[in-house]
Formats: C-alpha cells, sequence, structure tokens
C-alpha cells in the first residue's frame, strides 16, 4: 500500500482545490485522508478545512463557486443549509433532503451525500442490515442520511431525538416506522443503533444509558473523536459489536473522491491517514 507523504507539495497554478466546510473544525481528519487519497492517486490537487460559521455558509460558497473549487465535503451544521447554494441536486441528495459533498461540474454546483454510503458499509462489515430493527438517534443532516441508508437496504427504522417534533418529521418525510424521544431506546428492541449526535465528540458523555443497550446488537458511533466513545464502551461491555466513526467517515470519503475523479482511493489507505492525524 503506497504511504502517504509527510508533507504535502507545495501547490502550483494548475493545482485544484478542495476543502471542507464545517463548524468547528478542530476535529477534523478530512483532510488528512483526502490528501492521502490525492497523493496516492497522483492528483495535483489539494484539500483544506474551512471553520465557517452558520451565518458565513452563503458567502463561502460563494467565495468557493468564485475561486473554482474542485470539490467540498459538508459537515456539521451546515448539510442542510447548504442545498440552497447547489445549483443542482442528485437523486440521493434530493430524497434525503442533506448534502455532504458538493462537486463542480463545468460551471455548476451539484450537491450530493455520501454519508449513507459510508453509514451502510461500515454497518455492513460486521453482517447485514436486510429485515434488522435500527433505531438513529438524531435529526439533523446525518440522520436522515443514515436513516435513508438503512430504509434502503431494508431495515425496519426508528428516529429517536432529544426533541421529538423534529425525529417525527424525519420519520414521516424518510418512511420510517416510528419516532420518539431519547429516553425511549430502553423500551425498544434493536439490532442496529446508530448515533448521529454530536454528543461524546471529544468529551466523556453518551447521548443514551448504558442499561438501553442490547447484547448482540451493532452500535454505529458517527463521531469519531475520540477513537472509542462512552457510547462504544457501554455498547462492548453489553455484548454488543462497537463500530467506530472512523469507518463511516473513510467509506463516505472514498465516495467523494470516485464522483469527482471517477476513481476509488484504497480504504486502508485513509484509514491510514486518519489514525496520523491526530
Amino acid at each position: 500500500m503506497p504511504e502517504a507523504p509527510t508533507t504535502l507539495p507545495l501547490p502550483r497554478p494548475t493545482t485544484e482545490l478542495c476543502a471542507v466546510l464545517l463548524h468547528p473544525s478542530a476535529h477534523t481528519r478530512s483532510p488528512a485522508m483526502h490528501n492521502a487519497a490525492f497523493s496516492a492517486l497522483g492528483l495535483d490537487a489539494v484539500f483544506l478545512a474551512f471553520d465557517v460559521p452558520p451565518d458565513a455558509l452563503g458567502d463561502a460558497l460563494a467565495g468557493a463557486r468564485a475561486l473554482g473549487v474542485r470539490q467540498l465535503a459538508i459537515s456539521i451544521p451546515h448539510k442542510q443549509a447548504v442545498a440552497k447554494y447547489c445549483d443542482e441536486l442528485d437523486e440521493t441528495a434530493h430524497a434525503i433532503g442533506a448534502v455532504n459533498t458538493i462537486t463542480r461540474v463545468g460551471d455548476r454546483l451539484v450537491g450530493a451525500n455520501t454519508d449513507w454510503i459510508g453509514a451502510v458499509k461500515a454497518l455492513e462489515r460486521e453482517g447485514p442490515i436486510e429485515g434488522a430493527d435500527a433505531v438513529v438517534l438524531g435529526a439533523g443532516g446525518t440522520a436522515r442520511a443514515v436513516t435513508y441508508g438503512l430504509l434502503r437496504e431494508g431495515a425496519r427504522v426508528t428516529v429517536l431525538n432529544r426533541t421529538q417534533e423534529k425525529a417525527r418529521a424525519l420519520a414521516a418525510e424518510l418512511g420510517a416506522q416510528a419516532s420518539g424521544g431519547l429516553e425511549t431506546l430502553s423500551e425498544l428492541e434493536h439490532d442496529v443503533l446508530v448515533n448521529t449526535t454530536s454528543v461524546g465528540l471529544r468529551e466523556a458523555r453518551s447521548p443514551v444509558p448504558a442499561a438501553a443497550l442490547r447484547a448482540g446488537s451493532r452500535v454505529l458511533d458517527a463521531v469519531y473523536d475520540p477513537a472509542e466513545t462512552i457510547l462504544l464502551r457501554d455498547a462492548r461491555a453489553a455484548g454488543a459489536t462497537p463500530i467506530g466513526g472512523k469507518w463511516m467517515l473513510v467509506l463516505q470519503a472514498m465516495e467523494q473522491i470516485r464522483l469527482w475523479t471517477g476513481k476509488t482511493p484504497p480504504g486502508e489507505l485513509l484509514a491510514a491517514a486518519f489514525d496520523r492525524a491526530t
């Protein structure tokens, strides 16, 4: 497997610019993964991270358009709000109602969503999804993508969120089975549990009590810093299979790069770059 360089080559006038937009930005591993992939694929491109507060999102997209940015990854909290700045949404982004990838095609910005692919493939590393009883925690852009992906693969999905109205709206729009508050998890039998909230990001908290977790289930935490969140630690102790957010991020990034270049970088290379970006 090719090794990523420890330092990036200096950009040239021909270098394609790519970036991730998010707020806050200190935790992101996306530049390390994408730059490693660009090097391995022999692409003259560089990937940066920009901390963009919500009220600056429109200006950031206007700037990206003016500068000819080739591709943008979109992260929390912008995945739903950014859709209106795209010239076009692909089928999945339109169905999900959230965008995590914008690719310049000619002079048009095309929104797509690869989060659902990352979540589905991360879960399928541990077993099939079809016929599973799944619970999604959260009601933001990532929750929408994960719910879409699970339903597409044949799972029965319940959406839980701190604000029940948002959970009900998401479930009704995407066709999930039910919805409710986070406190109802202990009442639900589930084969799959996915946390899409930011609870646990660089903090020692879990979105749910340990007693609500089920032995034999798969628990995917979209939070990837720390590598083992409290939720994943509790899942392991309960006899569930913990799945770190690293693989969801790696697998969706592979699809982002394929959307632009038509080439799929090695997942192991991106995973190694992720591990080095501490």
